[in-house]
């Protein structure tokens, strides 16, 4: 309830002040998407702290070069977490980046933290052994930092993004005009977006309380494996059905995931209704990557009509960048598959020509001509704004790019083709580059690595992984496995690359480096010299073996 939630906060919040928690200090948490994390932040926010969170499922590398870059004061962390029916240990997890977090004044852990959200202080600091709530939210000016999340470049560390109170509170508002969302006691709304708390839409589906609308929330494996196979045996079979079943008992009004999501439940031929009580349901939101027109159609053929119409689908695209959404829904517009019904309030979105020119039913880059209300306020730590400015700035002087390819339609709505740049964009979730090479070059059996997400012109994401192995070594499945045991273990199990190839060596720039989006580019069927620029490169002779595999892949693809 409301006033449970309010409760709640104000004891979290009264125990970060004794433990001397003042604005500006950094509270970062490895927590699940449950109701007591939205409490936790909900509490920094209140004395205002700047929060940063990352998902269980994250390894410590990943999380250290997050964490690392902000110096928190308070760590605030599950022990435990419990994926697709089992329980899997964070403690080790924890007690790693405790080690390597010498800034770290206060770690709260497992119970502790439900103790502090329910007004007892056993267990914790002596600095915060007594306090009373007597909580009034701390007042902080317009830009005063909210959190940090990260988004990664192609190289270097993640980006650390800082967005502020007031910025965020108008991109969430106006998030609830284009979902359709508003107070529950007035409308009924019910709010589920499935995300883990390493995805920008954590933010986003906490972003519903501020209409007033009830926030379904949903942890754990939307497929978890459930009922018995035919030898009576527990079924290890993927039940695409766990999150419908949790829509229908939560009464959803609103159901989003990622676009991955209802591709999967297309090839397993899910029939929603038939798995639960999905009479409530009025709209169906996507993100993460492009939503075929084939899964249009899967939706309106098996999720419930409202007032004898279509249910709305919904799809918008944004970004972690800025919190937000570029593109989205109307609920006064037609629906057209395959496309985003409008620009979003206060996105200036054009499809720009490498020249600049704006274009219209041309696919182009996807850029952002004026500020809008949740651009960051800088990176941490970068002095003088250069990296924030290279990120967002590089191709077009005062113009936001951001990474997409984007159809303006002369109707005015937007298709997302997927990435322009070399990120990596798997399920939803982006990383860069420079993360992925890190684990896989940690191996001493590789010499050096490249990776290109294919996903473009609405195609699923398809993933290779190139990599250079010292002499006499061949890549054998042994080696395969190890490889992607240690992304899985470093990054998380969703950037394991579908494929791991072995070359003689990685494309190069003369100032050494990778040749991450000519490859791509390639690959996605450009010619070599419309790419690649040998005269540029330090080993041109590599080149060959990427074309004759982009012709093979062309070629099968046919």
């Amino acid at each position: 309830s409301w006033p449970e939630l309010r409760r709640q906060v104000e004891n979290f919040a009264a125990a970060l002040r004794a433990m001397g928690v003042v604005p500006g200090d950094r509270i970062c948490a490895v927590l699940p998407n449950t109701p007591q994390t939205a409490a936790v932040f909900l509490a920094a926010a209140s004395v205002g702290a700047v929060w940063s969170i990352c998902s269980p499922d994250m390894g410590p590398v990943a999380v250290l070069d997050r964490f690392r870059q902000i110096a928190p004061k308070v760590l605030v962390a599950c022990d435990s977490v419990r994926w697709g029916g089992v329980d899997h240990d964070r403690r080790p997890l924890i007690d790693e980046l405790l080690a390597s977090l010498p800034s770290v004044e206060h770690a709260l852990r497992g119970a502790q933290i439900d103790a502090l959200l329910n007004g007892s202080a056993d267990g914790v600091e002596a600095a915060a052994e007594k306090f009373e709530p007597t909580w009034l939210p701390t007042s902080v000016p317009f830009d005063h930092p909210l959190w940090i999340v990260y988004s990664s470049g192609t190289t270097g560390l993640p980006k650390p993004i800082v967005h502020g109170h007031g910025g965020i509170v108008i991109e969430a508002l106006k998030a609830g005009l284009h979902n359709n969302i508003g107070p529950s006691v007035e409308t009924g709304d019910r709010f589920h977006w499935f995300s883990t708390t390493g995805w920008i839409m954590w933010n986003g589906q906490l972003a519903a309380l501020l209409s007033g609308t009830t926030a379904c929330i949903f942890d754990g494996s939307p497929s978890a494996p459930s009922g018995v196979d035919a030898e009576g045996r527990p079924s290890k079979a993927p039940d695409w059905t766990t999150l419908w079943r949790f829509a229908g008992i939560a009464r959803a009004t609103f159901f989003g995931a990622g676009a991955a999501f209802y591709a999967s439940c297309l090839k397993a031929d899910v029939q929603p209704m038939q798995a639960a009580d999905l009479r409530a349901l009025r709209a169906i939101g996507s993100t993460g990557s492009p939503l075929s027109d084939e899964c249009y159609d899967w939706i309106w053929q098996r999720c419930p009509q409202a007032q004898g119409q279509p249910i709305w689908i919904n799809p918008i695209s944004g970004g972690t960048d800025f919190a937000g959404a570029f593109v989205g829904g109307n609920i006064t517009l037609p629906v057209h598959r395959g496309e985003m019904q409008c620009r979003c309030l206060g996105a200036a979105v054009e499809a720009f020509s490498e020249t600049g020119v704006s274009l219209i039913d041309e696919v182009g880059e996807l850029v952002c001509t004026q500020p809008m209300p949740s651009m960051p306020l800088y990176f941490w730590g970068d002095e003088g704004g250069h990296r924030y400015r290279d990120s967002y700035f590089d191709m077009y002087e005062g113009v936001w790019r951001h990474g997409d390819w984007i159809r303006i339609t002369p109707r005015g709505g937007a298709i997302i083709y997927g990435r322009s740049d070399a990120t990596i964009n798997r399920h939803g979730v982006r990383m860069g580059t420079a993360e992925l090479y890190r684990a896989v070059e940690l191996l001493t059996e590789v010499l050096d690595s490249l990776v290109v997400d294919l996903e473009y012109l609405g195609r699923e994401s398809y993933m290779p992984l190139f990599v250079v192995l010292r002499d006499g070594l061949t890549l054998d499945a042994a080696l395969t496995r190890r490889i992607n045991a240690g992304i899985r273990a470093a990054m998380s199990p969703r950037h394991v690359p579908n494929e791991i190839f072995q070359v003689l060596a990685i494309p190069r720039t003369l100032s050494g480096k990778k040749m991450e989006l000519p490859v791509k580019k390639l690959l996605l069927g450009a010619e070599a010299h419309q790419v690649l620029n040998r005269d540029a490169m330090a080993n041109p002779n590599c080149v060959d073996w990427f074309v004759a595999f982009a012709r093979q892949r062309a070629a099968a693809a046919s």
